[in-house]
């Protein structure tokens, strides 16, 4: 079963997420955007980063205030701007050809991520899509892998993970699945990293290569 990440994986977006960060701690008079802020905040989901700016730059804002202002300004976005990744449609509907199932795994808030998926068309071809608000878990922790597997009734040996980061991509290894890494420049200067943690053939996936179907025949 493939499951997919969708920010800077099957949505071209992780470069909405830089801009919304530069504009909103702008606002309040930071800038430019610290580098560690922004490494936590990529690999975190909106509460955790939420609270985490909250502390690291000391303001009145409530979590809850901060996520609001982050999704007023990502809904636009994720709504009627954001392109897929190249090839990501074409991928997804031979996958459903081939009667491979699909699922999308992913951090994203739900509303966005359903606002993303239905302008593109993309939810008649995935069969579930989890995330980790639902599964109660992060997708560092290999935890979160076990519990989508068995949401979808899968062994971990027939999960392959397709995702940018290679933190979440070390996380689903550890939990026994397969993982193909999708570049994208947020992580450019990982990519040595990803290359070994995947393995040979597996870094940089293209959606525009051919299945990967040896788990299936």
């Amino acid at each position: 079963m493939y499951f997919f990440d969708l920010d800077g994986t099957l949505l071209d977006s992780n470069g909405v997420w830089l801009d919304i960060d530069m504009e909103f701690l702008g606002k309040h008079g930071i800038d430019p955007v610290p580098a560690d802020y922004t490494e936590y905040v990529t690999h975190h989901n909106f509460q955790e980063s939420a609270e985490y700016t909250k502390s690291y730059f000391s303001l009145s804002l409530t979590p809850e205030e901060i996520i609001s202002t982050w999704r007023y300004m990502a809904r636009d976005a994720y709504a009627n701007t954001l392109p897929l990744k190249p090839g990501a449609r074409d991928f997804l509907e031979r996958a459903n050809r081939a009667g491979v199932r699909c699922a999308l795994l992913t951090s994203c808030m739900p509303g966005l991520c359903h606002s993303a998926l239905k302008r593109h068309g993309l939810e008649p071809l995935l069969e579930q899509v989890l995330t980790t608000s639902l599964l109660g878990a992060d997708k560092s922790d290999p935890q979160l892998y076990r519990k989508a597997a068995l949401a979808c009734g899968e062994s971990a040996e027939h999960c392959i993970l397709f995702d940018d980061s290679p933190v979440y991509c070390a996380a689903a290894k550890q939990a026994g699945w397969q993982i193909y890494g999708v570049a994208d420049p947020v992580f450019e200067y990982r990519q040595e990293e990803m290359a070994i943690l995947c393995g040979p053939g597996r870094f940089p996936f293209s959606f525009d290569q051919p299945l990967p179907l040896e788990r299936f025949q």
